[in-house]
């Protein structure tokens, strides 16, 4: 599969590419975010900055990346690469079952701020089918390409980012310092700071997966090889910025008591604030949040297969696309998938859905990050032609610092997440086995028959 070319195909400027990679990262985390720091008080800073500067090497990683091989799939085209068909196609398995798994929580996310407004839907029927719609009205949008999806996703990412901004810019007028003060390490969950830091920045790395969304569907990115990697440092330091000002503001309005119990903390700072109006506003906030991150995280969810399935390693119908351009089949499948685990997680609380997201989405989101940090170094040992002299020393330090980062981050992520994450990797050897058998069949009736077999690029 050629990269992508100047000029071909390109419907995606840098703001649609900035829209997309704050549109993912920007969702409906970062409304439930402040409550499960409060036990740290102001440890969380100290969280924030750990992954912020981890964040950064991550998105100068992927910028790097990019520039050498701006490829339809992103990490798994890096992975691919730099260690060959069998590591890309992990790394591809995880980071699709990352998309539609997170889109099932983002989903029933979404219908529990609605129920702020239509208390109807915490009927357990009516919060089903309402997350089933939004997914699928999100698949429709994808469906009519991406000119269709640039135009929603830059409006519902500058909707998502005003009631962020007013609650970070106001909040500062409503500031209590003694709210983040440092606890005794007798009152932090499971004891000691280092622990508490380690747990804070796993938390807080949450708020930036999704910072490589713009390498995903590079083929329609216009002039890939500059567009992405300023959209991606753009759009990570803007969230960056938004994620710290926003949620320490919070954190200073609310007693850390009262923040601890929260399950709408932006609308009860927003109460506290502007009053009954404000709580309505930062709640309508939050589903235009989910809304965009759904919009997407939904796009990625189509286009990461297709890029896997024309090197041959999953099914071939994934690959094509319909008059539009995108990956019909991709998007269909995973919106059924999607559809059944909603069936199935879709009666949980919005504490248990925000639990499911950073159990599932983390830990699938970090695995793709350590391959595509390996891959930055393991190109640069084999193929120090891609880089100039000069900077391959700055190379070096930031693939090492991404890649260490990473690692602690999975190890943050926890015993049960990494377990499990585990097990969803293993699931999907067979599949690659059966592909590969498919894909030997095919050649052998091809060559039987005297026609060329049409081979992946990277068998």
């Amino acid at each position: 599969m050629a990269p992508a070319e100047k000029g071909v195909q390109g419907e995606m400027g840098f703001w649609t590419c900035s829209a997309l990679v704050v549109g993912n990262m920007v969702g409906s985390g970062v409304f439930l975010l402040p409550s499960s720091l409060a036990p740290y008080g102001g440890l969380s800073l100290i969280g924030w900055l750990i992954s912020s500067t981890g964040a950064v090497l991550l998105a100068l990683t992927f910028s790097r990346l990019a520039r050498i091989n701006p490829a339809a799939g992103g990490p798994y085209a890096y992975t691919r690469d730099a260690f060959g068909g069998f590591a890309g196609y992990l790394c591809a398995w995880t980071y699709w079952k990352a998309a539609w798994i997170g889109n099932a929580a983002i989903s029933v996310t979404l219908v529990g701020y609605l129920q702020v407004f239509f208390p109807i839907l915490r009927d357990p029927v009516l919060m089903v089918t309402t997350a089933i719609a939004a997914i699928w009205l999100c698949t429709l949008i994808n469906l009519r390409g991406i000119k269709a999806f640039g135009l929603v996703q830059n409006i519902l990412t500058a909707l998502k980012l005003v009631p962020l901004l007013l609650v970070g810019v106001m909040g500062w007028f409503y500031f209590h310092p003694e709210h983040l003060r440092i606890p005794e390490p007798a009152e932090l969950p499971g004891g000691g700071y280092a622990q508490a830091i380690a747990t804070t920045a796993a938390l807080t790395l949450w708020s930036f997966i999704g910072l490589e969304s713009a390498t995903v569907p590079a083929e329609h990115v216009r002039d890939p090889r500059r567009t992405i990697p300023r959209a991606t440092l753009f759009g990570t330091v803007v969230a960056a910025v938004v994620y710290i000002l926003s949620i320490t503001a919070v954190q200073g309005v609310l007693p850390p008591s009262v923040l601890a119990h929260s399950t709408a903390p932006f609308a009860d700072a927003a109460r506290v604030m502007l009053g009954d109006w404000g709580y309505y506003f930062i709640a309508g906030g939050a589903v235009v949040a989910c809304l965009g991150a759904l919009n997407g995280w939904v796009l990625l969810q189509g286009q990461i297969p297709m890029a896997t399935a024309r090197d041959g390693l999953l099914p071939e119908a994934l690959a094509k696309t319909n008059k539009h351009g995108v990956p019909a089949n991709g998007l269909l499948i995973s919106g059924v998938l999607v559809t059944l685990l909603v069936l199935v997680d879709g009666r949980g609380d919005l504490v248990e859905v925000f639990n499911l997201i950073i159990l599932l989405g983390t830990m699938a989101g970090v695995v793709p990050y350590v391959f595509c940090a390996a891959a930055l170094l393991q190109l640069l040992a084999v193929r120090p032609g891609e880089f100039g002299r000069h900077e391959q020393g700055r190379i070096l330090w930031i693939g090492c610092g991404a890649f260490i980062y990473s690692m602690w981050a999975l190890y943050g992520t926890g015993e049960q997440a990494v377990f499990w994450g585990f097990l969803v990797l293993m699931v999907g050897i067979p599949l690659y086995t059966w592909r590969q058998w498919r894909n030997r069949v095919q050649r052998d009736v091809s060559i039987a028959s005297g026609s060329h077999p049409t081979s992946p690029d990277h068998p």
